[in-house]
């Protein structure tokens, strides 16, 4: 069935903790991000398992498997080389580094309740949804066999499914152009700050999320009604 999108339109004003500002707002369409927005994803889920001293964990995250190290698969490359390079580099925490992709299902806590409330009642509503996530290829298909919200989605950009990941504005771009999303015309939410400005550039409205709370009074400052039917189609 074809869904009917509807605009809206606000006058300039200044809202919420993100201190959005309008000039004149047409949203047809929202683009969330998954992981920390929808999808309660952690390491130390899985590494507090495994460490018995805090510290010595975090030392290790902050360390080993850095954010930056997990990046590069997120971006494409392979759990095999990324584990195989790293153990080379520190063969002294070889079954700690393996046990990240190895055991990678454990830093899945679930879903964000409040959020996946807010993603249900776009869904039902006349906007356009996608979404658009640093996640590996290799990972994506066991969160999409998780989580059955993800079908919800008339689309979703994965990085590692295509090379690029945020924060690099191509990725935006990729984005706009595969799915004839209009910029302007979009409200991007992500929980990372560096993905949020880019956004911006990119032409998005952007939110960073903190809370589904925060979220949904800023949906609403720039417009974005839920708990609303479609309209009838005749």
């Amino acid at each position: 069935m074809r869904r009917i999108h509807r605009r809206r339109k606000l006058q300039a004003r200044d809202f919420g903790i993100n201190s959005i500002r309008l000039m004149s707002v047409n949203i047809s369409t929202v683009v969330f991000d998954l992981g920390g927005v929808l999808i309660d994803w952690n390491p130390r889920y899985l590494y507090r398992q495994l460490f018995e001293d805090e510290e010595r964990m975090e030392w290790f995250l902050a360390n080993i498997c850095t954010p930056e190290w997990n990046a590069m698969q997120d971006a494409g490359r392979s759990f095999e080389a990324a584990t195989r390079e790293l153990i080379e580099q520190h063969p002294e925490h070889e079954e700690d580094i393996r046990a990240y992709y190895t055991r990678w299902h454990e830093m899945l806590a679930g879903p964000i309740q409040g959020t996946v409330e807010i993603l249900r009642e776009i869904r039902d509503s006349p906007y356009r949804l996608y979404a658009l996530t640093n996640w590996s290829a290799e990972a994506f298909p066991v969160a999409r066999q998780r989580y059955d919200f993800l079908e919800w989605f008339e689309g979703i950009v994965v990085s590692g499914e295509i090379g690029m990941i945020k924060p690099d504005l191509e990725i935006f771009e990729h984005l706009a152009q595969v799915y004839d999303i209009v910029p302007r015309e979009s409200v991007f939410i992500d929980d990372v700050p560096a993905n949020v400005n880019t956004a911006r550039e990119a032409g998005y409205h952007a939110v960073r999320f903190a809370t589904p709370d925060q979220l949904r009074t800023d949906l609403d400052a720039l417009g974005v009604k839920l708990n609303e039917s479609p309209p009838e189609i005749k």
